[in-house]
């Protein structure tokens, strides 16, 4: 049975908390990704969780892997941001039994970050943040789902 969609408004409003709690700016990056420095650098989010309630930061990170599913719709790459969610998205061949060739895990602090444009896609494979194996787990022109 499918999730129900998520509310823009309801999922803006978790992200917003996640963002004030964390301490990250909206559009903190300023940049596209390989632009060599980003904001994400000397940011909260960077270094510490944040500390925001479990069903907000839940909601947060739903909220924008929806988005990402409904950008890149398909079934070619999983994206897990385990305990909260996994979305599979990306035209290509779907994956259908056992554990998916291409896929994406990191942690909540991090996704909302890339999510919301305050890390870069380069940065956060750079620094170790995100874990991707397979030849398609490439989420580069695809983030950040979230501006503003």
């Amino acid at each position: 049975m499918a999730r129900a969609r998520i509310g823009d408004d309801e999922g803006r409003e978790a992200v917003a908390a996640w963002r004030a709690a964390s301490g990250v700016a909206a559009g903190a990056a300023g940049g596209t990704a390989g632009d060599g420095e980003s904001a994400a650098d000397e940011s909260p989010a960077a270094s510490a969780p944040p500390v925001v309630d479990r069903t907000t930061l839940a909601l947060a990170v739903r909220y924008s892997l929806q988005l990402l599913a409904e950008r890149a719709p398909g079934g070619t790459v999983e994206v897990r941001v385990p305990p909260f969610a996994a979305v599979q998205c990306v035209e290509g061949p779907k994956h259908t039994r056992g554990t998916p060739p291409n896929v994406i895990e990191t942690d909540a602090a991090t996704w909302l970050s890339l999510a919301t444009g305050s890390l870069t896609w380069a940065d956060a494979r750079d620094a170790g943040r995100v874990h991707a194996s397979g030849q398609r787990a490439d989420l580069e022109g695809l983030l950040p789902v979230l501006r503003g």
